[in-house]
């Protein structure tokens, strides 16, 4: 039995998340350790806390993988149920939209003359949020924010010529990741077009697929937490964990915990101690079960 706290699960300085089980599952391309930010590469950050970033892991010798985690979402407590039994982590993929239109004088130039792209662009958000809402009200999850925004000339007194917008879209069915592709860049087309200005189509900057957990294990978490007493439901993360880089190596799922108010990366983040409690108690629960078999 062994209990493993990987450094990094976070996104880092260096534009990484989950460096340690990347480490240990041989998933961490070479390259990322060149990786700099004020003249200090990865491979430096890995040895100033203690870690030698030559070794790469090929662990093959895995029988099962646990992770216990908070939701960070308001599922668990709105339903009132003890545990979630994560059956996937979605695949995040991030795409840049620019919109540029014309920098003109915001005081003399007519309402109808004006070629703004904060004016289209606030179109495309609030057009990302309508069908995001309508595809997570599908059968499958899904997700999707505009969650970096930016323009220029910024300024009072002038019409904007160019914003740029990063989304961040969430889905287990890539299916659905490209229904969302497509429906966004159908918007940019007709809001370019309405607005007189131009749209680029969205262009990925970054994807990880889904990731199944296993099915061995999570039914060994449902009947863990059967026999402890506590409710359980099959639930999907749409955030991303170390988890997804151990089933890579070794069959892995998830206990989710309720969040208070769903909080997380916030300072108001919390978790009560009788779900704390009753999630190491499934955790310990399925490692007996696990041991067995």
């Amino acid at each position: 039995l062994e209990i493993v706290d990987f450094l990094a699960e976070e996104v880092s300085i260096f534009g990484v998340s989950c460096i340690g089980s990347r480490g240990l599952t041989g998933v961490r391309p070479p390259e990322w350790l060149e990786r700099s930010t004020d003249g200090v590469t990865l491979a430096d950050g890995i040895r100033q806390v203690g870690g030698d970033p030559d070794t790469v892991f090929t662990r093959t010798d895995i029988k099962a993988f646990l992770e216990l985690h908070i939701e960070q979402g308001t599922v668990l407590e709105r339903e009132n149920v003890d545990i979630g039994i994560v059956g996937a982590i979605t695949g995040i993929s991030r795409f840049e939209i620019l919109v540029e239109g014309r920098a003109d004088h915001a005081g003399t130039t007519p309402m109808n003359a004006r070629y703004d792209a904060l004016g289209a662009a606030s179109i495309i958000v609030l057009g990302i949020e309508e069908i995001a809402r309508e595809l997570a009200s599908g059968k499958s999850y899904f997700a999707g924010t505009v969650g970096e925004f930016s323009m220029e000339p910024n300024a009072a007194n002038v019409i904007p010529s160019h914003v740029r917008m990063l989304i961040d879209a969430r889905a287990v069915d890539d299916a659905v990741m490209d229904e969302f592709v497509a429906s966004v860049t159908a918007l940019c087309a007709q809001t370019a077009s309405e607005r007189s200005v131009t749209i680029a189509d969205p262009r990925r900057v970054s994807h990880a697929a889904p990731t199944p957990m296993s099915e061995m294990v999570t039914g060994v978490l449902a009947e863990s937490a059967q026999r402890i007493g506590a409710t359980s439901r099959p639930m999907v993360s749409g955030a991303g964990h170390d988890a997804a880089f151990l089933s890579k190596v070794a069959p892995a799922a998830m206990i989710f915990i309720a969040s208070k108010d769903g909080r997380s990366h916030a300072a108001e983040e919390w978790s009560d101690n009788d779900d704390i409690a009753l999630g190491a108690a499934v955790l310990f629960e399925a490692v007996l079960e696990l041991d067995k078999r």
